[in-house]
């Protein structure tokens, strides 16, 4: 699904050097290379605060933690997403409540979650899935109506941009009180090995931020507050600080083969392509096709067949796996996820394609609906 050894034999030089330099100085934990890392990922996303921190589930842990969220406290988000996101809620003995998405972006229903909202309810977690923004100016305008936190899941659009109905534009991420992200290989933006991040522009609340994620202490052996040990060590914050500055050239490349996947699919009677927002960029951390009318699973076996990776990004909603089932969750109130998780269909998604790898791909996927 991504070729990370074609994209590191294009930085392989900065890649060895910075790996070297750590290896020289031993400084592994919370080294000089960590702080340059978030300075230039603020500077970057034009934040306040960068957090970094061990992975991107973490991040999101940590982010809850520091909203002083209690037990019993509802927290909305969205059904059709990976486990992560409500897998933090439980853990805290938090609430999840989910909600459904759109046909076309996948990301969170602003509708249904107006009508989740209940008194108990105390933060919004949207996740700007596969590579674009969830609606962020109506959720913000909900949260500020009713009171409550916005926490962004940006494990999957780092590089995105949001456009407000004024014309301001903000980073995927940066718009909530919190957002979180994650740095695991696969990503847009990954180390080799796990990473994470938190963003916040308030202050009070990165300093709360950094103290949980370093076991609760403010000051050497002095604990505020309950933590955790969440570290992004030296030689994945030197890896980030190379590949950083190739960021927005490896969203422009993955938006070059979803035009040409899309242009290679456009107006077939089986296949829907991914839609973009007018108010959201797509950097595209996955291209997921819809299967109309034909068996998404015989197409995710026959391209396997023809050794073409691709995956299912997701089979199975969260409402219905074991560990979430609840019996506040209906299921005719998830109509679009139940639909989704039948009909979708990730192709290969990186950085380093040419144009022969994508006609491959493409030929395979319209040949199979005429085989």
């Amino acid at each position: 699904m991504v070729d990370l050894k074609s994209q590191y034999n294009t930085i392989k030089t900065e890649i060895d050097t910075a790996i070297q330099n750590v290896l020289n100085t031993t400084a592994y934990i919370n080294g000089p290379e960590v702080k340059e890392f978030q300075k230039e990922l603020e500077n970057y996303l034009s934040v306040k605060h960068v957090i970094p921190c061990a992975n991107g589930t973490d991040a999101l842990q940590i982010a809850m933690m520091a909203l002083n969220l209690k037990p019993d406290d509802e927290v909305i988000t969205s059904n059709f997403t990976f486990a992560a996101t409500v897998e933090v809620i439980a853990l805290l003995k938090l609430t999840p409540v989910l909600v459904d998405v759109y046909h076309d972006t996948f990301n969170i229903n602003i509708e249904a979650v107006k009508k989740a909202i209940t008194p108990k309810t105390k933060a919004i977690v949207p996740v700007h899935l596969f590579g674009q923004c969830a609606d962020m100016e109506p959720l913000l305008q909900l949260a500020k109506e009713h009171h409550l936190h916005i926490i962004e899941d940006n494990a999957q659009a780092i590089g995105a941009d949001y456009t407000f109905a004024d014309g301001t534009k903000k980073k995927a991420g940066t718009m909530g009180i919190v957002g979180t992200t994650s740095f695991f290989p696969s990503k847009n933006l990954g180390c080799y090995g796990d990473g994470g991040a938190i963003f916040t522009n308030d202050d009070d609340l990165a300093q709360k931020l950094r103290s949980i994620a370093n076991h609760g202490m403010a000051q050497r052996y002095y604990y505020d507050s309950i933590g955790v040990n969440s570290r992004l060590d030296s030689i994945q914050a030197a890896i980030l600080k190379v590949k950083l500055p190739h960021l927005d050239a490896y969203c422009q490349a993955r938006q070059n083969v979803a035009n040409f996947y899309n242009n290679a699919f456009a107006n077939h009677p089986n296949i829907i392509t991914p839609t973009t927002s007018d108010f959201t960029t797509h950097v595209f951390h996955q291209y997921t096709l819809r299967i109309i009318n034909a068996n998404r699973n015989e197409l995710h076996q026959y391209l396997l067949e023809n050794d073409i990776p691709n995956a299912i990004y997701y089979p199975v909603p969260l409402h219905t796996q074991k560990a979430y089932q609840d019996n506040r969750f209906k299921n005719e109130d998830f109509e679009v996820t139940n639909e989704l998780v039948q009909t979708v269909i990730s192709l290969p998604m990186h950085t380093e394609f040419d144009e022969e790898q994508l006609t491959y791909i493409t030929q395979k996927v319209l040949t199979f609906f005429t085989k």
